[in-house]
């Protein structure tokens, strides 16, 4: 289980054409460590904050992915729901947890995720 306070920002996930590249980038000039998970995918720690890199075939002018932590997923997805926020990429499994993306009522795409 993450120690990471309820429904706090905990993660922010880029997009990277070259995964490697970007993790070769972002080691050397900041030090930051990180954890491969496949060549599509690696996750970084900068001694504070967490993220990660995900392959995409395009980058330019696409955001970083903020990742919610909550506890309870399932309450999290309602309660956005409930107050006018969309559900843009359903709860689905990863290494670690299980996440859902939605985008707020102003457009904002973020995400949810949850160790339980």
């Amino acid at each position: 289980m993450t120690d990471s306070p309820d429904n706090t920002m905990d993660y922010v996930e880029f997009p990277a054409t070259d995964v490697a590249a970007a993790r070769e980038f972002y080691a050397s000039v900041f030090g930051w460590t990180f954890t491969d998970y496949g060549p599509d995918y690696t996750s970084f720690s900068d001694g504070r904050l967490h993220g990660g890199f995900a392959r995409s075939d395009a980058v330019s002018g696409l955001p970083p992915l903020v990742v919610i932590y909550c506890r309870d997923l399932a309450d999290a997805q309602a309660r956005v729901e409930a107050h006018g926020g969309q559900i843009i990429e359903p709860a689905f499994e990863f290494p670690g947890g299980r996440r859902f993306h939605f985008s707020d009522p102003a457009g904002n795409v973020l995400a949810v995720w949850s160790d339980r």
